[in-house]
């Protein structure tokens, strides 16, 4: 990677405040350095948070994001700041995940993503939530996401 590919980046390698919600988080990209070749980039966030709209209480999740990126990555940092901004933000799990994913494949068009919110109960119910762009492309290797289902998850 060139250092005018990542001149462009307004995060990486500075002190930056955490956004105060997701819609002004800003998520930025950098070059595939492979993108004739097809392989998973995974993320994995387990202290995910986020607040409940309706009584404000915290909620907690595991999520995995695996993408097969085409011609962008998504720059790490922006990403980690992107999904600390939903900590101050109310949405239900499923509004969460699926935004998460949505947001993503806006930005990085990529060949295939799909995330796995994997949500800590409340009021004794877990909620998992599944979204994915299609199936994944033939002879691409995608591991499982390595989350038990719950059983007292932790």
């Amino acid at each position: 990677m060139s250092s005018s590919d990542v001149s462009s980046l307004s995060q990486l390698g500075r002190m930056v405040e955490a956004p105060a919600d997701p819609q002004s988080a800003v998520l930025e990209r950098v070059p595939n350095p492979h993108p004739d070749t097809a392989y998973v980039a995974r993320f994995t966030a387990p202290e995910f948070t986020s607040l409940c709209p309706v009584t404000g209480q915290p909620d907690f999740a595991h999520l995995v994001i695996d993408y097969v990126p085409q011609d962008w990555l998504v720059e790490s940092k922006s990403l980690k700041l992107y999904l600390t901004s939903f900590r101050n933000h109310g949405a239900f799990h499923e509004d969460c995940t699926v935004s998460i994913g949505k947001r993503l494949v806006a930005l990085l068009e990529p060949r295939w993503l799909r995330i796995a919110g994997y949500w800590y109960p409340r009021g004794g119910i877990p909620i998992d939530v599944f979204w994915q762009t299609g199936n994944a492309p033939d002879g691409v290797w995608v591991p499982d996401t390595g989350v038990p289902a719950y059983r007292g998850r932790g």
